[in-house]
């Protein structure tokens, strides 16, 4: 990790309905190499500031900037050719196609480099690697995360955005998804991770943001957010009580 910036949104104001902001001034950062932790209550904005970053919701005032480059409104083509991935929560793979072509879909922009990028999936995801020929529609809720996350990887992108990839999974997918999403970092990703798993998601980033109405809150090293008397008592509640628990999922920072 460097203290170069990999993705800045500054000031964003944005929302799904005219006149109505769910983004009220939004600004995060994230390093390159870094990955950081969005969370916060219901309807904080969490979601919504991923599809602001990725062109799927109007952005009314305010900046993206990626590499120094301003991408603000930049449709998701385009953004998935400057190097930003985005893993939604809901729909996020084909299950009617095998796992290969789960892939290759992700690969369309840049078909000659998809035995180069599958060497990459595969090495970071073993499992994946002896069940190409698999139908998507067939795997367990973590697994197809994993196909989700891959597919995302297949164009290299240099930032990984995801939102809420431990929703709707059993404790122990749970576990294995927050691993995966740490070995996709370590392998150079920065990722930007929005989710309802607070505690999680601040014992495995570097650093974390608070989102409340629409706006950062609070920012600072994951491990200190989930210390933080304040951040305890408004937003992580009983969820920090146990914060000590010992748990399988690897510390990457903070």
């Amino acid at each position: 990790m460097t203290d170069e910036i990999a993705l800045e949104t500054t000031d964003l104001v944005a929302g799904y309905i005219p006149g109505v902001n769910i983004l009220n001034g939004c600004s995060v950062t994230v390093k390159k190499g870094e990955m950081v932790g969005i969370i916060g209550p219901n309807g904080a904005g969490k979601s919504t500031l991923l599809k602001a970053v990725f062109g799927q919701v109007s952005i009314r005032e305010g900046s993206v900037v990626l590499n120094g480059q301003d991408i603000t409104g930049l449709k998701a083509e385009k953004l998935v050719s400057r190097g930003v991935g985005f893993v939604p929560q809901n729909a996020n793979v084909f299950p009617s196609l095998t796992i290969q072509e789960n892939l290759e879909m992700g690969a369309f922009q840049r078909p000659r480099s998809f035995k180069e990028r599958l060497g990459f999936v595969t090495a970071l995801f073993p499992e994946l690697g002896k069940r190409l020929a698999q139908r998507a529609g067939s795997l367990s809720g973590g697994e197809r995360q994993m196909v989700a996350m891959s597919r995302a990887l297949m164009m290299d992108p240099q930032v990984l955005l995801l939102d809420e990839p431990s929703a709707g999974l059993s404790p122990v997918r749970q576990d294995e998804t927050f691993i995966n999403v740490a070995q996709i970092n370590r392998a150079g990703v920065s990722v930007l991770l929005v989710e309802q798993n607070a505690r999680r998601a601040l014992q495995i980033c570097h650093r974390g943001y608070v989102l409340d109405q629409g706006k950062d809150a609070y920012t600072g090293p994951g491990r200190e957010l989930l210390n933080d008397p304040k951040v305890i008592e408004l937003y992580l509640g009983t969820l920090a009580t146990d914060h000590t628990a010992t748990s399988s999922t690897p510390v990457v920072g903070g």
